[in-house]
């Protein structure tokens, strides 16, 4: 495969067969991220567990110190007593009718849903579109609730959430390549902390086999997973 210059000029600059400490990692990954656009960070992580098992099956919210850095665009489906509510707290979208009409038609131009109990019998009824876009509402992530405006201060502030994919591994940003390092560092122990907190009983071995940390487009960092681990 032929390498772009800009990933020759990366790869020149740190050894891609060594793990680094969480600082270090996140220093390169700044070093690396030389785009004309604010590259976005991620962290991926390898866990030790079998999500083919409903006891292993990792999954949660974290409310990054920092944010993410991103602009989320964020719909309430509510009743109209809930409307301003939501928008006083900064919705970008409230209602309910005209949006599941809207997203029956193809609309999903939004990164978080939020929705209320008493109307989750017209929303389930969106899963086939919303599902695999990651946007169907779930009460274990917060998207459910009848506090819709707290909802929308917690995703507007940076709350993320999280799910272990098939293969094991858990994707989350983690900031922009604009961050200080220590923000970058701040918000991935923020989500390192809420994965061991959630560890599965059942989960035998190394918890963390891998951990590695990239930007838009960069080679990704490899990280000791004991330092982090610990």
């Amino acid at each position: 495969m032929t390498l772009s210059k800009y990933r020759k000029e990366a790869l020149s600059k740190y050894d891609i067969e060594k793990s680094y400490s969480l600082d270090d990692a996140s220093k390169i990954v700044k070093d690396i991220s030389k785009h004309k656009f604010d590259s976005t960070v991620d962290l991926a992580i390898k866990l030790g567990v079998d999500p083919r098992k409903a006891n292993q099956m990792v999954r949660g919210t974290v409310s990054l110190p920092h944010g993410t850095g991103k602009d989320v665009k964020v719909l309430v489906l509510c009743t109209p007593d809930k409307e301003k509510e939501a928008t006083e707290a900064g919705a970008d979208f409230a209602g309910l009718d005209e949006y599941i009409d809207k997203i029956k038609q193809g609309w999903t131009d939004v990164d978080v849903i939020i929705t209320m109990p008493s109307v989750m019998g017209k929303v389930g009824a969106l899963g086939r579109i919303l599902g695999p876009r990651g946007l169907m509402p779930n009460p274990k992530t917060g998207t459910v609730t009848m506090n819709v405006g707290q909802a929308v201060t917690d995703v507007k502030a940076g709350k993320i959430d999280f799910k272990v994919d098939k293969y094991g591994i858990i994707h989350s940003p983690i900031g922009k390549a604009s961050f200080e390092s220590n923000q970058i560092i701040d918000n991935a122990k923020e989500l390192i902390a809420a994965l061991i907190k959630l560890k599965p009983s059942s989960s035998k071995g190394s918890y963390f086999k891998s951990v590695t940390i990239s930007s838009t487009m960069s080679p990704g960092v490899k990280i000791e997973p004991k330092s982090v681990e610990a």
